[in-house]
Formats: structure tokens, sequence, C-alpha cells
């Protein structure tokens, strides 16, 4: 953990009462990241990718964290994402297919240290839990007809989103160049 954060950690201390938790307790924290060969693999893989497909459930109206911390990193002084035909999906156990996390992630996707370009239509499977059968597979006709539709659309979408080029190395430099404290 570096200085300056161990440095505030003691210093908001004072006061707080966490049972049986203190300042050397978080500071021996262990928090796993990939080895750094492989995270650059990761960057390349999407630089490399014409489009990405990002699928998420829903937990308590939001993304999961390890989604959201993914693309934190994806988002910190690297741009694999940045003018990236993006399609989002999900599924949920309730009525709404993820609309929230959806919804969520999009606002995500468009911060300025990521600027994906998010295809505006999305895939909403509600009631995921008997949306399969036995194999895994989709059961019902008219969603996997809207699946298809929508895996159409994106690819219509990323050969599109290719041509969109004009604009491609100004966003690049505002992303680098971006810094959310001197706004």
């Amino acid at each position: 953990m570096s200085p300056m954060v161990i440095r505030k950690l003691t210093e908001q201390q004072k006061g707080i009462g966490a049972k049986h938790v203190n300042v050397s307790d978080v500071c021996n924290l262990i928090l796993p990241l990939p080895p750094l060969a492989e995270q650059k693999r990761i960057v390349a893989k999407i630089e490399e990718a014409d489009g990405v497909i990002i699928g998420t459930p829903e937990y308590d109206h939001s993304i999961p964290a390890v989604l959201m911390s993914a693309l934190a990193w994806l988002s910190y002084g690297v741009f694999p994402l940045l003018n990236k035909p993006v399609m989002i999906t999900g599924a949920s156990y309730g009525t709404l297919g993820s609309s929230r996390a959806q919804l969520q992630l999009r606002q995500i996707l468009n911060a300025p240290e990521i600027k994906a370009n998010v295809l505006p239509d999305e895939f909403l499977l509600s009631h995921s839990l008997q949306a399969f059968d036995q194999n895994g597979d989709l059961v019902d006709l008219d969603v996997i007809q809207k699946l298809d539709a929508v895996f159409n659309d994106f690819r219509v979408f990323v050969k599109i989103t290719d041509k969109l080029r004009n604009a491609q190395e100004l966003l690049r430099k505002d992303a680098e160049e971006f810094d959310w404290e001197n706004l």
C-alpha cells in the first residue's frame, strides 16, 4: 500500500471505532491482480478485437464489483476500450433482466477515461433461472430470435464504428490528458 494511503488512514483513524479493524490490518491486505504480463495480454486482446461483448448479471441493482474493478483498471493509463464497439447483455432472476446494471455499465463505459462506443440496443434476459433447459440452451424462441437480431446488429455496428475514425486521435488525447482533479 502506498505511503500516502497509509498516512491518510492513520490520520483518519482517530475517533473511528470499528471493532477488530485497524490500520495494520488494512495495510496488510493483499489485493490480487494478475501478473503484469497477464495484464498486458488482456489489454492487447481488447485492442486487437473488432468489438467487445460484456455480459453482466445484476446484483443489488448494479454490476458486480469485479466488473467495476476490471473497468477501472482498464481506464487507468491504458485505453483499450476507447471508441471500441461494445455490446451489453445481461441476465437477472427478476423481471427487469439486468436493466439497472446495464444502465450503470453504459454510464461507466461513457466515462471520459473509457469512452467506449456502446451499441444503442441491449439484450435483457429476465427470469434467467427459467430461461434455460438442462443443457444450458435458451428455451423461448422469441428470446432466441431477439438475441440473434441484437448480435447481427452488433456486427453491423462494429463495421460502422470502424468507419468513424476521424476523431480517434483527438479522443485518445482527451482520455490520456483527462484528470478529475484539474477540471
